[in-house]
C-alpha cells in the first residue's frame, strides 16, 4: 500500500481528581469515530503536499496549527510553571515532534495503512500493559495479531520505512506516559498546550528551510494546513468531548480503530488496493475493540 496518515494528535490530559467516565455512550463511540476519520482524510489531503514541501514541510505547518489552537484552548500561564512542571512538557515536546516527523517520513516510505497500523503499536502496548480485566488482554492480543499479519515480511519491504514506523510507536508510547504526568502536575490543557507550542518553535526554522529551498505552491500550502486542521483541530477537539464519556482503557483500544479508517480512506482518496491478509489484520483490530466496547463496565 501507499499514500498517508495522520500523525497523532495531542491526548487532552485531565486534572487529577476529577470524575472518570463509567461507561461507553452511543455520543462517545460516533465522535470516536469521527475523529479518527477527521484524522485519516487531513493526513491524506497532507500527502498530496509531499512531492512540493515533503514530509518535514508537511510536518512543520501541522505544528504550528496545533500550537495556535492547543494555545487557544489550553491558555498556559508559562511564567507561573515550576521546573518540576517544565521537564515533563519539554520532553513532551521533544517525543511530539518526533513521532509527527517519524510517522510523516514512514508514510513517505511505505504508506498509510502500514505506518498507521505500526505506530499504533504503541497505544496497544500500553493497553496490554494496564489492563485489569481478561477480557481487555485478550482483545488487546487479538488487535497486536492484526497488527502483526499486517507487517508481515515481504521481499518488498522497506525496513527503514517499518523501523520510522516503529519509532513513531515508542514515541506515542511516551507520550501517553508523559501526558499522564502533565495532567497530573498542570490544570486542564495548559501542558499539552505548552508542549505543542515549544515543538511548534523546534520547527519554525526547519519551516523557513523548508520554504526557501522548497517554495509550496498555493494548493501544497493549503493540503499542509488542512492536515493540521483535520490532524490536529478536529481530533482534539473531539478528544476533549470523549474522555469525559469514555473510559480510558476502551478510549485507547478504540483509537487503535485508525488502521482501519486510514485503509479505507486510502482505498477510496487514494486508489490503494488491500488483499486478503490485509483485511485479515484489519479485522482483528475491529473484534478486539468491539469485543472491549461491548464488554465495558458500567
Amino acid at each position: 500500500m501507499s499514500g498517508a496518515s495522520s500523525a497523532t494528535t495531542p491526548v487532552p490530559t485531565t486534572t487529577a481528581g476529577a470524575p472518570q467516565p463509567s461507561r461507553v455512550g452511543l455520543a462517545g463511540i460516533a465522535t470516536m469515530a469521527g475523529s479518527g476519520l477527521s484524522n485519516q482524510t487531513g493526513a491524506a489531503i497532507g500527502s498530496l503536499a509531499f512531492p512540493v514541501i515533503g514530509p518535514v514541510g508537511v510536518v512543520a505547518v501541522r505544528q504550528y496549527v496545533a500550537a495556535v489552537v492547543l494555545f487557544a484552548a489550553g491558555r498556559p500561564r508559562l511564567r507561573e510553571f515550576t521546573w518540576r512542571q517544565w521537564w515533563p512538557v519539554l520532553l513532551l515536546a521533544v517525543v511530539f515532534g518526533t513521532m509527527n516527523l517519524s510517522l510523516y517520513t514512514a508514510i513517505d516510505r511505505i504508506g498509510l495503512g502500514l505506518a498507521v497500523t505500526l505506530e499504533f503499536l504503541g497505544p496497544l502496548s500500553i493497553a496490554l500493559a494496564a489492563t485489569r480485566r481478561r477480557v481487555d488482554a485478550c482483545g488487546a492480543l487479538i488487535a497486536l495479531a492484526g497488527v502483526v499479519t499486517l507487517m508481515r515480511p515481504r521481499p518488498s519491504a522497506d525496513c527503514l520505512g517499518m523501523a520510522l514506523g516503529l519509532l513513531a510507536a515508542v514515541c506515542w508510547a511516551s507520550y501517553i506516559l508523559l501526558n499522564r504526568t502533565v495532567g497530573r502536575r498542570l490544570p486542564g490543557a495548559q501542558g499539552s498546550a505548552a508542549a505543542a507550542g515549544i515543538s511548534a518553535l523546534m520547527f519554525l526554522p526547519v519551516g523557513i528551510v523548508v520554504a526557501v529551498r522548497h517554495p509550496p505552491t498555493l494548493t501544497a500550502a493549503a493540503c499542509a494546513v488542512a492536515a493540521g486542521v483535520l490532524s490536529s483541530a478536529v481530533p482534539y477537539l473531539a478528544d476533549l468531548f470523549t474522555l469525559r464519556r469514555v473510559p480510558a482503557p476502551t478510549f485507547g483500544l478504540f483509537m487503535s480503530v485508525n488502521p482501519v479508517l486510514a485503509a479505507v480512506v486510502g482505498w477510496i482518496g487514494l486508489g490503494q488496493r488491500l488483499g486478503w491478509a490485509e483485511w485479515a489484520g484489519i479485522g482483528a483490530v475491529v473484534v478486539a475493540n468491539a469485543l472491549s466496547i461491548l464488554t465495558a463496565r458500567d
